[in-house]
């Protein structure tokens, strides 16, 4: 009877626990990179939305909005329902807008009783700031909520200059409400801390 050589010697076991545990630490190591992966899709994820925040805001938030929705550009704008509504003074409101269609969201600075371009001149503690914007893309609107977030954050005064003339934006405490509302559910469907 001819006697077998056994399959798994000592040195191959040596060799498959090595293989063993240096691939389950590769794998330990690079779950705490998961976030860091590289998107090489080619789409800009600037503006995306996931399916539970897109849920929250339609089931919990949005009921505190003013709905309109806009068959011909497949969107949805939503408009807090407390904003200051006026038909003589210029206003700037904020407006939400959801693409279902792209899973995006947008916002938008929606000029009333005015002309494009404006100016915002913004007071916070000592600095005097004023900002230009002329009516812009996605990204412009983007970039400049994301200039004043900060500045509604710590109750800074606004003032809408158009021409030459000078109108107060966002006084009252109830504009202050909604211009902090509208911030914090926008960047909540956006998923960015401000």
């Amino acid at each position: 009877m001819s006697k077998r050589d056994p399959i798994f010697t000592p040195e191959l076991v040596k060799v498959l626990k090595i293989f063993i545990f240096s691939s389950l630490a590769l794998v330990l190591v690079l779950s705490f990179f998961n976030g860091y992966r590289a998107n090489n899709s080619g789409e800009d994820r600037t503006f995306r939305v996931t399916d539970s925040k897109w849920l929250y805001f339609q089931n919990v938030r949005s009921i505190h909005y003013d709905r309109e929705i806009r068959q011909d550009a497949s969107m949805t704008l939503f408009r807090h329902r407390n904003r200051l509504e006026t038909d003589t003074l210029p206003s700037l409101d904020l407006v939400i807008i959801l693409n279902p269609v792209k899973d995006d969201a947008y916002i938008y600075f929606e000029l009333k009783n005015g002309e494009w371009p404006i100016q915002i001149r913004t007071t916070s503690s000592v600095i005097v700031e004023t900002i230009d914007f002329g009516n812009g893309n996605n990204l412009d609107h983007f970039n400049l909520f994301k200039k004043i977030a900060p500045l509604i954050e710590q109750n800074a005064q606004f003032e809408l200059i158009l021409g030459e003339e000078l109108y107060p934006l966002w006084a009252e405490e109830k504009e202050k409400d909604v211009l902090k509302t509208v911030s914090e559910d926008y960047f909540r469907l956006l998923d960015i801390t401000n």
